[in-house]
């Protein structure tokens, strides 16, 4: 097909389907599950029923009206282009944001490509010698994001269909209250919306890291936990309670030197997790905690917040 006209059809720029079609070369896609299993798929990857739903009646039958030929190449590109990066731990996007109010084919198309990948990665898990009870809880971390879109009014997918392909690759595991994502030296940490913050918790999951990785992984060293969230942020000590779990799990880490991130706003992203709304006015937000007073009080003054980075060994 020719490119320029597949990106007129998707209406996304020629650039982003040459870079799909450049890094997908002649690789191989993957198939999607039959259709009869994919409702107990979804039910096991924690999908709500409503998203469940949606999915399901878009689903990339071949005779779809839904499916136009642009729509096909795009959604067996980007399955070629996260399987070439199989047991890669970087950020991938998969493929361009794409309009997604133009029906469940547009709207779910990455869903999608990660239900085709669900073979290839579990796959991968049990060559590693990874618990399936693992592999399922990483790989649910599916419905919480769409459920988190839908509560964003849609305006969280862009970001998350590219954090997704961590799931898919092999380069992230949940490990109790914490995400693990391999990297060069460290274990980057991530804290999925799942529960209290508790020093208990947030010790057995790194417990269990420091045993899973040397396990299942034992040609890869590394030294280092490392995070890098608003969550770090010390200006939040000013507002929260010195024994609070962000507090207390601030303490754990040794920052590096402030570095503007390239590309990501942090005023926007304590919006986005503390708030899951990016549109509605300051004012207007619902206040129902500590960190959110403290979020609404510190940008109503004309505040920033920063996204910080810091370590600790292993």
């Amino acid at each position: 097909m020719d490119l320029d006209d597949i990106a007129a059809k998707l209406g996304v720029p020629v650039e982003d389907v040459e870079r799909v079609h450049r890094l997908a070369g002649d690789g191989p896609s993957a198939p999607l599950p039959a259709k009869a299993d994919a409702p107990e798929i979804l039910d096991r990857l924690a999908v709500r029923p409503d998203d469940a739903a949606e999915i399901m009646a878009g689903w990339p039958d071949p005779d779809s009206p839904l499916w136009t030929p642009e729509l096909r190449w795009l959604l067996d590109r980007s399955i070629a282009l996260v399987r070439a990066d199989l047991g890669g731990y970087g950020w991938l996007v998969p493929g361009p944001e794409l309009p997604r109010d133009r029906g469940p084919a547009w709207a779910h198309l990455y869903v999608y490509a990660y239900l085709a990948m669900i073979d290839v990665v579990t796959a991968y898990h049990r060559e590693h010698g990874i618990d399936a009870a693992v592999t399922w809880a990483t790989l649910a971390d599916l419905g919480r994001n769409l459920a988190v879109d839908r509560r964003m009014n849609r305006e969280g997918w862009p970001v998350m269909q590219s954090w997704l392909t961590l799931h898919t690759r092999g380069g992230l595991y949940e490990l109790g209250r914490l995400q693990h994502q391999r990297s060069d030296s460290t274990l980057d940490l991530h804290i999925p919306e799942s529960g209290p913050l508790s020093p208990a918790a947030i010790d057995a999951s790194l417990d269990e890291a420091r045993a899973f990785f040397p396990r299942h992984f034992p040609d890869e060293h590394y030294t280092e936990f490392a995070c890098g969230s608003w969550l770090l942020d010390p200006q939040l000590q000013k507002f929260l309670p010195e024994d609070s779990n962000i507090v207390r799990f601030q303490q754990r880490f040794e920052l590096e030197p402030y570095v503007e991130p390239e590309g990501l706003d942090a005023d926007v992203e304590v919006r986005r997790f503390v708030f899951r709304d990016l549109t509605t006015p300051l004012g207007e937000l619902p206040i129902r905690s500590v960190l959110q007073r403290a979020v609404v009080e510190h940008l109503t003054a004309g505040g920033h917040w920063y996204w910080r980075r810091g370590r600790f060994p292993i």
